[in-house]
């Protein structure tokens, strides 16, 4: 057990610093904009509802790619590997760019099904056109990641996202306090700083493809591989963000300070759930890896111990949040009626994180074996148990601190149960234990 150990945490450790990238830039995108105004942070919680469901939706492109390398890598065949996530990075490159153009025009109506106020809107409008042109940056992020974490590399995103953090938070600095632009600064500093992190991803890419002979052109057969083997976790990936969406519907309908509110929430729980990603991703490397090798009893001992440090990391990060629930809203807005309004919504996010913890890994675990049709078919199936929860508290529409916990409740304790289940159900099974290249 302490090689495995000593795998996994060479894995989930540089991968945690990567993964905690993305919440990171929208945790200092709330931090800053939140002290300008109320108004500016319920905007940029529906902009970034709307962002984060793109963004989410094409996670496929790492976590198909994650798998697809590893098994051939496994297998001895990293030359082969290598060209797989070179197809993924073009399929990545294709999609980017024609979602930053539709989503630039059609800005207006992704944001009305929310019904949010038109002050609130006209925020949200700013922030998540500018930031389409982000969108190619990340895509190609994802994809490049996803290959380096299937050759076992998690130490690189790991360099990446540290320098995309910190430029980051020094340009939205200058954009949105010196120059005063606002909302809008915050979205042009990300953007800037997307770019930069996939310029330094294409040259880490073309040195390995020099270094292995692999050959950097598009293959269509390759493209199409990717784009298949992805498709059933975009359905699954749809399945989360739908989730997701429903939550913030309910929390527009709840009133402007709830939503603000539940920004925040959903903010904290994305950092925690990225947090314990970090083991989902050493699972899914070393999964892959193991199957590729046909090394059963290795992937067994990987799903064990991945479960036990996910589920204590839960437990760990659970108490952080409990603990500093009193404090969070001030951080984020300065508003002491804020914090008061946040405080048992933290409480039940705490409570809730051993569980996804537990949650996280075993999604990990399956995605890593190549298990994306029955992790799609019971995520629909999952959303169907969270909707009649979110209803309720919609029409109850219970008000201030006490519907703002309720409907954390139904997402972060209801929602992430019925996954828990399901996937809880199938490591029960060998059927997912696939091996070969």
């Amino acid at each position: 057990m302490r090689t495995v150990d000593r795998d996994i945490l060479r894995l989930a450790v540089p991968a945690l610093g990567a993964l905690l990238a993305e919440p990171l830039f929208l945790l200092a995108d709330s931090a800053m904009i939140g002290h300008i105004g109320l108004t500016q942070l319920a905007g940029l919680g529906l902009a970034g509802a709307v962002l984060q469901t793109i963004i989410g939706l094409m996670v496929f492109l790492a976590y198909a790619t994650t798998p697809a390398v590893a098994r051939r890598l496994g297998a001895g065949d990293e030359r082969g590997a290598v060209s797989v996530g070179i197809d993924g990075l073009w399929l990545a490159l294709g999609l980017g760019i024609a979602l930053a153009a539709i989503g630039a025009l059609a800005t207006p109506v992704l944001l009305a099904p929310f019904g949010a106020p038109a002050d609130v809107t006209e925020q949200a409008s700013v922030y998540l056109s500018i930031s389409m042109a982000g969108l190619p940056a990340m895509l190609l992020a994802f994809a490049a990641t996803g290959l380096l974490r299937g050759l076992q590399d998690t130490r690189t995103p790991l360099l990446v996202a540290v320098a995309g953090f910190t430029a980051n938070v020094a340009l939205n600095a200058v954009l949105i306090y010196l120059l005063g632009f606002g909302i809008a600064g915050s979205a042009i500093g990300t953007v800037i700083a997307q770019w930069g992190m996939a310029a330094v991803y294409f040259a880490v890419v073309l040195a390995h493809a020099r270094r292995t002979g692999a050959g950097i052109r598009p293959h269509r057969a390759g493209i199409s591989g990717s784009a298949l083997s992805g498709g059933w976790l975009f359905v699954r990936t749809v399945s989360l963000r739908a989730a997701i969406l429903l939550a913030v519907f309910v929390a527009t309908g709840l009133g402007t300070s709830e939503l603000a509110g539940f920004q925040v929430v959903m903010t904290i729980f994305t950092l925690t759930a990225f947090a314990l990603d970090a083991l989902a991703i050493a699972a899914q490397a070393l999964i892959g890896k193991g199957l590729g090798a046909a090394d059963t009893e290795g992937v067994l001992a990987v799903l064990l111990r991945c479960l036990q440090w996910g589920v204590g990391s839960g437990v760990v990060l659970g108490l952080v949040v409990a603990g500093t629930s009193g404090v969070t809203g001030l951080l984020f807005t300065g508003d002491p009626a804020l914090a008061a309004l946040l405080m048992p919504s933290l409480l039940v996010l705490g409570l809730s994180t051993p569980l996804a913890g537990f949650v996280f890994v075993l999604d990990g675990v399956l995605i890593g074996a190549g298990d994306a049709r029955y992790l799609a078919l019971t995520g629909i199936l999952n959303v169907v148990v969270f909707v009649p929860l979110a209803l309720w508290v919609l029409f109850s529409a219970p008000t201030d601190a006490a519907g703002l916990a309720l409907l954390t409740a139904a997402f972060a304790l209801g929602y992430v149960a019925a996954r828990a289940v399901t996937l809880g159900l199938r490591a029960r099974t060998t059927a997912w234990m696939r091996t070969g290249a």
